[in-house]
């Protein structure tokens, strides 16, 4: 079966906008993420080589390293979340006649829903540190693209946020309180942090337009 990733965009759009339970929410924010990176690389791109900023253009080269190795972690992302939501769904449909299976049943989607909380929390963690780079790709990259700067760190928020939403549903499942509670304590600190981040970048890459 071709991957999600190597499809075309219009058959993507065409199923996710389809009856199909995935691509879902998930998979989108890992999308809108591997996009923020991207951009971050884009303007490394136009940045690097440029005599004009001959002297920042080690530091491009690194950032461009980084933020390459986000989008690629990110684009995985988005087949991670279909699968393990996949797997979900195939412990709810379990067996429950007896009490047995029901209680097999249940340990079982609770396993999985563990993984389910730390799929889209990991995302949420990798669009964090897009949202970091960007920073700097819209303090130094050329102010040809500096818009596009601004491009990355909005989508790098807004998936960040949409990731944030698949954490809270999956996490308010969890019998396992401390866990849940542990991971929502994690996702609080880095959408507290991101949020005042991706305001202060934004204004930033305004300034220089």
């Amino acid at each position: 079966m071709t991957e999600i990733k190597d499809n075309s965009l219009q058959n993507y759009l065409d199923t996710l906008a389809s009856k199909s339970a995935t691509p879902g929410g998930g998979s989108a924010a890992a999308l809108m993420g591997a996009q923020a990176a991207a951009l971050t690389s884009m303007v490394c791109n136009l940045t690097i080589g440029k005599p004009k900023y001959a002297e920042i253009e080690t530091e491009m080269l690194d950032l461009l390293e980084k933020s390459e190795t986000l989008r690629e972690k990110l684009t995985n992302m988005i087949k991670a979340d279909i699968e393990v939501f996949n797997r979900l769904m195939t412990t709810y449909g379990l067996p429950k006649d007896t009490d047995d299976e029901k209680t097999a049943r249940s340990a079982a989607i609770q396993l999985v829903l563990k993984d389910a909380t730390d799929v889209p929390l990991a995302c949420a963690k990798a669009c964090a540190e897009i949202i970091t780079l960007s920073r700097c790709a819209a303090e130094k990259g050329s102010v040809a693209v500096v818009s596009d700067a601004g491009v990355a760190v909005m989508s790098g928020y807004a998936a960040l946020k949409s990731a944030a939403l698949n954490v809270y549903i999956n996490a308010a499942s969890l019998k396992d309180r401390e866990f849940a509670d542990a991971k929502i304590a994690e996702l609080t600190a880095i959408l507290d942090n991101a949020e005042i981040a991706s305001q202060e970048i934004y204004e930033l890459v305004k300034s220089r337009l």
